[in-house]
């Protein structure tokens, strides 16, 4: 089995630099497809996420959703997610789709939300919020997250796509929740930023 996390995924980032984007989250996946294809691998694992459904007015949608990303990494992984549905009817891949939320836990690197906003608190430094702040995200746990894959590795059937999503909040929830751990006033440390 080949389990594909491998992927560009800051999304600020691909909007100055598409082609990393295009290397690594489609030809990249392409790569790893024709080795499936190569070598008969008895199931191919690709790991996605809900950014390509793009925005969703309200509450969430389901795996047949329509695509439609929103910026170039979401593209990109929309485009990877096609490729191994394509390598499934031409090539007879048997693959399994695993569309996630915001990953959020220990180690994530410090430029995403989370882990950015602790670090800029301890730091006494602004956190940037898009907009006003009501842009609302699903929060995973990374831990859960690994469960769920794991759960769908073994159980889960070729050819079919699962969406996996836990707890909603407005990015404003979460700064304002970060803040209070640290018994402060998420006023000081709120810094706007344009869509």
């Amino acid at each position: 089995m080949i389990i594909h996390f491998a992927a560009e995924s800051h999304v600020d980032r691909s909007y100055y630099n598409v082609s990393d984007f295009v290397q690594t989250n489609i030809k990249g996946t392409q790569s790893l497809l024709e080795l499936v294809r190569k070598h008969s691998i008895p199931r191919f694992v690709h790991i996605s996420t809900d950014e390509i459904y793009g925005d969703i007015p309200n509450g969430m949608v389901d795996e047949s959703a329509p695509l439609l990303p929103s910026d170039p990494y979401a593209a990109s992984k929309a485009s990877a997610d096609m490729l191994v549905q394509s390598y499934g009817k031409v090539y007879d891949i048997p693959f399994i789709i695993i569309r996630s939320s915001n990953n959020f836990g220990p180690y994530q690197y410090p430029e995403k939300f989370i882990p950015l906003t602790i670090t800029n608190i301890i730091e006494g430094k602004k956190i940037p919020i898009h907009g006003t702040g009501e842009h609302v995200r699903s929060w995973l746990f990374v831990e859960d997250f690994c469960s769920a894959v794991d759960t769908i590795i073994h159980k889960g059937k070729n050819q079919n796509i699962y969406n996996i999503s836990e707890d909603e909040r407005t990015n404003l929830q979460v700064l304002t929740l970060i803040a209070e751990l640290f018994n402060l006033n998420i006023a000081q440390f709120k810094e706007h930023t344009s869509d």
